[in-house]
C-alpha cells in the first residue's frame, strides 16, 4: 500500500474513534525515515490507547503490519510506526508540550 493510501486508512481509523485535531505532515523531503507523520489528540490516556489500538488493527486488516509502537499502557502519547506513515496519538497536554507540528513545520525564511 502506498503512503497516501495508508495515510487515508490511518485517518479513517482515527476518525472512527473520534480522535481530535488530526494533522498530516509531509516530511518526505526532510527525513528518510518516513513520508508522513499523522498527529491526533485523544481526550484521555484511555482514549489515546483505544485510538492507537484501532489504527494498529485497521492497518493489520489492510495487510500493513506495524513495525513497532511505543507508549502502550497508561500513556499520554502512543507512537505507531507503519513505515511510510508514523502515527502519534497524544493527549492535548502532551501534544501542546512536545509541539511536534512546530518541530516538523517548514522553516520560515526571514524577510
Amino acid at each position: 500500500m502506498d503512503a497516501e493510501n495508508l495515510s487515508k486508512l490511518v485517518i479513517d481509523a482515527l476518525e472512527g474513534l473520534k480522535a481530535q485535531d488530526i494533522v498530516t505532515i509531509d516530511v518526505a523531503d526532510r527525513t528518510s525515515v518516513t513520508d508522513f507523520m499523522i498527529l491526533a489528540t485523544g481526550t484521555s490516556s484511555r482514549h489515546v490507547q483505544a485510538v492507537a489500538d484501532n489504527v494498529a488493527e485497521k492497518s493489520k486488516e489492510a495487510g500493513v503490519m506495524p513495525l513497532g509502537s511505543e507508549g502502550r499502557g497508561n500513556s499520554d502519547w502512543v507512537l505507531i510506526d507503519l513505515g511510510d506513515v508514523i502515527v502519534h496519538v497524544m493527549t492535548s497536554q502532551a501534544r501542546e508540550h512536545y509541539d511536534l507540528e512546530r518541530l516538523w513545520s517548514e522553516p520560515r525564511v526571514a524577510q
